[in-house]
């Protein structure tokens, strides 16, 4: 069959003119929108009611020079520890972040970090690295400079932690640079139910506050606490403000002392705690409350526990330089 030569494709020939326009890019019409950022793309995800969106939290930095409006300085402190035993375990990390503060409870700027490792005496149990991200091999050789962090502990004004009964110990025992310090705990004196939190852990509370970090590493959690405690006041009050406000009050702590053996359960729900002796305090059954709640709870003793109207069970007067002490 013959095959006329001209009717045949060239596939190496070049397009034509009007072929090769047709393919190239359609110049974009001034009524087209220009790419959207990532913050814009970010909210119309969230508009649309399908979507929740995290964001990366952003560490403050270091203000170069200090607001003298804001003349307290305050400390969010976490430590990384071998277990939960202050007397046993070691610390093998702590992370501070100094920020400056006023008598309103307004927070200013971050004026300080310090973060370090230690090597413990043992090595680290597997469950604590797989919680931490700490190995034995990040340890190795470290030890926590306790000059740079004392520099930041002397003259602060409190020290917060998210757990203060957890980290207090651990630090006093760790360094006298702790000792005589006033403490508050993020976890347990702000009301963060009635701020829309469904839990007050520090992972929860940054994620429902739209936030994502790099968790349980100290300093990056110290950075995190310090975000969520500035965020926007609540009838006027940030959560600093509260804690702030919560840690000049004193708070009373009851000691059911020679209470009958068959109420602890009864104790135990309303919240009491045991304590065998062994940390100085009394061998007793016992709970910590506000000034305005100690008639209500002594009645509640003297009715339900003792039944007898003239018992009268130990307490202590205790203010932030006393509390969350082991």
């Amino acid at each position: 069959m013959s095959v006329n030569r001209d009717s045949q494709l060239d596939m190496f020939a070049k397009p034509s003119l009007a072929v090769a326009k047709s393919r190239a890019p359609m110049p974009r019409s001034p009524s087209q929108p220009a790419a959207r950022s990532e913050e814009q793309m970010a909210r119309a995800l969230e508009e649309s009611g399908n979507y929740r969106i995290l964001r990366k939290l952003i560490a403050r930095p270091i203000a170069s020079v200090r607001r003298p409006e804001f003349s307290r300085l305050g400390i969010i402190l976490d430590t990384e520890t071998t277990g939960l035993n202050h007397r046993s375990d070691e610390i093998i990390e702590i992370g501070a972040v100094a920020f400056t503060f006023d008598d309103d409870g307004a927070v200013g700027d971050v004026v300080g970090i310090y973060g370090g490792l230690q090597q413990p005496s043992r090595p680290i149990p597997p469950e604590i690295t797989r919680l931490t991200g700490i190995t034995d091999a990040m340890v190795e050789g470290q030890v926590i400079d306790t000059r740079p962090l004392s520099a930041l502990i002397e003259p602060a004004d409190l020290i917060i932690a998210h757990n203060a009964g957890f980290d207090r110990p651990f630090c006093e025992a760790f360094s006298k640079i702790f000792a005589g310090k006033a403490w508050a705990c993020s976890n347990s004196e702000i009301d963060w139910s009635a701020r829309g939190f469904e839990g007050t852990k520090l992972g929860y509370l940054v994620g429902q506050a739209g936030y994502f970090h790099d968790g349980h590493r100290a300093v990056d959690d110290c950075h995190a606490l310090l975000e969520i405690l500035d965020r926007e006041p609540r009838d006027g009050e940030s959560p600093f403000a509260e804690l702030y406000r919560a840690s000049q009050r004193s708070r009373v702590r009851i000691f059911a002392e020679h209470s009958p053996f068959e109420m602890k359960d009864h104790l135990k729900a309303r919240g009491y705690r045991w304590s065998d002796g062994s940390d100085g305090r009394l061998k007793s059954w016992w709970v910590e409350v506000g000034e305005d709640d100690l008639d209500d709870e002594l009645s509640y003793l003297r009715s339900e526990i003792y039944r007898w109207k003239e018992a009268e069970p130990p307490i202590a007067r205790l203010t932030a330089f006393d509390r969350f002490k082991s």
